[in-house]
């Protein structure tokens, strides 16, 4: 059970202790009781955890704060970013990020080293932007009204070296448990794991690698330890002395809570952020493949004892088709898997559906895609995680005016979705479309912009009715011919919460 669940439990079993116990009122004439509907209120706290943009000196990176609108919020709220230097945000101090009036003016929010992200408003995003190679992680936190679905995009531009070109994440959540197929240990690949620790206490975590032919040994990935609001990134290679093209990496916490996330870097295909894919399941939707990819790499794991027959489908802009060659994909339990499925899409949009049976032959998976773009000598990486539905809004931020692609599919049954762009971080005003999405299919969506859009904007996606709806976003952009993007998934922003309805009931505390 995830550290998620469990908090969720304590938070409902502490307001019954303060509120006693809720009260069954029965309809007239009925013997059966029946509970209060629970309310969904807005969370009144959020947390993400950004990691360390870039180890080289010729990064830019822009951080960019969103949140959307939320009825019933409280009127008062803050967002606080912290540099993850080992000392509590309460007691860091500093002047923020170099960029400064992007994000409103720098204030007592900030802490040395860390960008100055000071939303005035739900609705607008803000920006601000570091360069080279010593920006810190981050650690984030944002209260009332900026709380419910609060989302922070990092976005860096390498202009040379390994992993040149463009490289984004969506700033994580901290939990305990994290799953990464397509990470690499090859001589061309550099890739580093990064875990950020969130609280007051020290987190214990344990890093565990496996390859083709299974769990690869090494005792340097068990029990490291991450120091309280501070962040550790850790060399790949130096776990193992496997030389593995295709990993699967696992990170488990045995007390505490991180962030983690993979930047991998490759010597001549650029890189980008791994990040960590929704929990194993026997159905995986992994949405956005761009439609001008040449090569698309399907890597799976099996985590428990049973192997894994997966069909394979690609939802096109017609609908659920099975590519010719790949119609099936064999998984031994622990053993990562590599399948090259070639140029895929085919000049259309695509979204990869991965099922391993059902019922009780039903077998948990995990799985991600590494994707490339260009030619020869002029290709850029990034990646697709398999990622949870939109089940009623998520957001995603950074977005400019030309070369941002949003990709939706719907499955099951047709579904209605409503997408508002935003105002711009400098100016401009928010405008709203509405689509109905075919079951089985994906769709690259024409874009609402923001009116006299200065600035970048975020995008947030509202599932209004049908099926279930996946949704993924690309930046495309070109660099001395290189087409560098990345890739942002777009998971439920969980942005409100269940809160049972209670009545107080003192006589609970008498004695009898």
């Amino acid at each position: 059970m995830k550290r998620t669940t469990l908090s969720l439990i304590a938070g409902t079993a502490a307001l019954a202790a303060v509120t006693g116990f809720a009260t069954m009122n029965s309809p007239a004439g009925s013997e059966e009781s029946t509970a209060r509907t629970a309310a969904q209120l807005p969370v009144e706290r959020s947390s993400r955890l950004c990691p360390a943009p870039s180890n080289s000196d010729l990064a830019d990176t822009v951080y960019t704060s969103f949140t959307p609108v939320t009825k019933g919020t409280d009127e008062q709220g803050k967002v606080r970013l912290a540099a993850a230097d080992g000392q509590s945000p309460e007691n860091s101090t500093g002047e923020g990020g170099k960029g400064g009036g992007k994000a409103g003016g720098k204030t007592g929010g900030t802490s040395a080293g860390a960008p100055t992200l000071n939303p005035k408003e739900p609705g607008t995003p803000v920006a601000d932007d570091t360069s080279g190679a010593e920006t810190p992680a981050l650690t984030g936190t944002a209260t009332g009204r900026f709380a419910p679905g609060w989302t922070v995009q990092q976005t860096t531009e390498v202009a040379a070296g390994a992993g040149r070109g463009l490289l984004g994440t969506a700033c994580g959540l901290p939990d305990t448990e994290f799953w990464f197929p397509g990470a690499s240990t090859a001589a061309s690949r550099t890739d580093y794991v990064h875990l950020t620790n969130p609280d007051d206490s020290a987190a214990v975590v344990d890093v565990e690698l496996y390859g083709k032919g299974g769990v690869l040994k090494s005792t340097v990935g068990d029990g490291i330890t991450v120091k309280p609001h501070a962040s550790e990134p850790i060399l790949l290679s130096t776990l193992t002395e496997a030389d593995e093209k295709d990993l699967t990496v696992h990170v488990s916490v045995r007390s505490g809570r991180v962030a983690a996330g993979v930047l991998a870097l490759d010597g001549q295909r650029g890189g980008d952020w791994l990040a960590p894919t929704t929990d194993p399941a026997a159905r995986l939707v992994l949405p956005g493949i761009p439609k001008d990819a040449t090569d698309v790499t399907l890597v799976a794991f099996a985590p428990g004892e049973a192997d894994a027959d997966l069909k394979v489908r690609l939802a096109s802009p017609s609908g659920l088709i099975t590519p010719a060659g790949h119609e099936a994909v064999h998984l031994k339990a622990g053993m990562t898997t590599a399948v090259d499925l070639g140029d895929l899409t085919r000049g259309e949009a695509g979204s990869l559906v991965l099922t391993s049976g059902e019922g009780e032959g039903a077998v948990p998976v995990v799985a991600a895609l590494r994707v490339l773009r260009g030619k020869s000598g002029k290709q850029e990486t990034a990646f697709v995680p398999a990622t949870a539905p939109v089940d009623t809004r998520a957001s995603v931020a950074g977005n400019d005016a030309k070369g941002t692609v949003l990709s939706l599919t719907a499955l099951g049954t047709s579904a209605t979705v409503r997408v508002t762009a935003s105002a711009g971080s400098e100016g401009g005003t928010a405008t709203t479309k509405q689509y109905t999405l075919k079951a089985g299919a994906t769709e690259n969506v024409a874009l609402p912009v923001p009116d006299g859009l200065k600035g970048t904007y975020a995008l947030t996606v509202e599932r209004l009715s049908g099926g279930q709806v996946y949704a993924s976003r690309t930046l495309e952009r070109t660099y001395e011919g290189v087409p560098a993007f990345t890739v942002q998934t777009l998971p439920d922003d969980r942005g409100t919460v269940a809160v049972p309805r209670a009545d107080q009931d003192l006589s609970v505390l008498q004695k009898r």
